[in-house]
């Protein structure tokens, strides 16, 4: 059983609307970087992701992660990790980029759940590889790869509502993880499926609610650094299926306020 399902909002980034919805305005807009936060009834206290944290902007950093800062700027809230969520026994990954495992070395003795064939490729990839794709060695615990228990090691099912092929993480049908390719290698969406209304993490699938339901999803400069964009708009498409039959949508960077 899950309780407490909630999507803090760790911190806000501000950055162009037409930057991130197709034909959108050049007036700023602050985007919120979520994670995901409830209880499982065997599994304890889990969080998915870990939006942004202190390791990010403050104190002794890289100079690539400084630079990545400074462009940026996000500017964290009172829900930022790990002070408000002290204790955790279990993480999902979605990816692996900076702003989804910022404060992932703040839980040494948690359960780290992720794609493992994305993991072990931009540990594999030295540090330019990473870089670019904004992933940083420092903010990924010394023990990672270790540490992971693969997806691929949960029981296959079909995800309801037409998403497909999924993996069902606590083998009792309450979250199921579900691949949503396009945004990162390994990108993993999870979904609630036992709820009155299935809710679904998506993650980076897009930036905006809107830019989905209005099919806006946007082009040059955010979509070059997409890593397969015909997979991000198969995506984009099975999630204004889900939402079409009754699901819900909750993405990481989208200001909507949820209800």
């Amino acid at each position: 059983m899950i309780t407490s399902l909630a999507f803090p909002n760790s911190a806000t980034v501000r950055v162009p609307e037409r930057l991130v919805l197709k034909g959108g305005r050049w007036e700023q807009i602050d985007l919120a970087v979520r994670y995901g936060r409830f209880v499982h009834a065997q599994a304890g206290d889990c969080l998915i992701d870990t939006g942004y944290s202190r390791r990010v902007t403050e104190g002794r950093r890289s100079l690539p992660l400084t630079l990545y800062s400074a462009a940026l700027r996000p500017r964290l809230t009172a829900s930022v990790l790990p002070e408000a969520s002290p204790k955790v026994a279990t993480i999902l990954l979605t990816h692996l980029h900076a702003d989804h495992v910022s404060a992932l070395r703040d839980y040494p003795e948690a359960r780290l759940i992720a794609d493992a064939d994305s993991v072990s490729h931009f540990l594999a990839a030295g540090a330019f590889g990473r870089t670019r794709h904004g992933v940083f060695r420092e903010l990924l615990p010394g023990d990672l790869a270790t540490r992971i228990v693969p997806l691929e090691s949960f029981p296959f099912v079909q995800a309801p509502f037409d998403l497909g092929p999924a993996r069902d993480v606590f083998q009792d049908g309450e979250v199921l993880a579900v691949p949503l390719p396009g945004h990162m290698r390994g990108h993993t969406g999870y979904l609630f499926a036992k709820r009155a209304v299935p809710v679904l993490y998506a993650g980076d699938a897009d930036w905006l609610a809107r830019a989905i339901r209005e099919r806006r999803s946007p082009g040059a400069p955010a979509r070059w650094i997409l890593d397969d964009p015909e997979a991000g708009n198969a995506t984009a498409r099975r999630l204004n299926a889900f939402t079409a039959a009754g699901g819900k949508v909750v993405l990481c960077h989208d200001p909507e306020p949820l209800t």
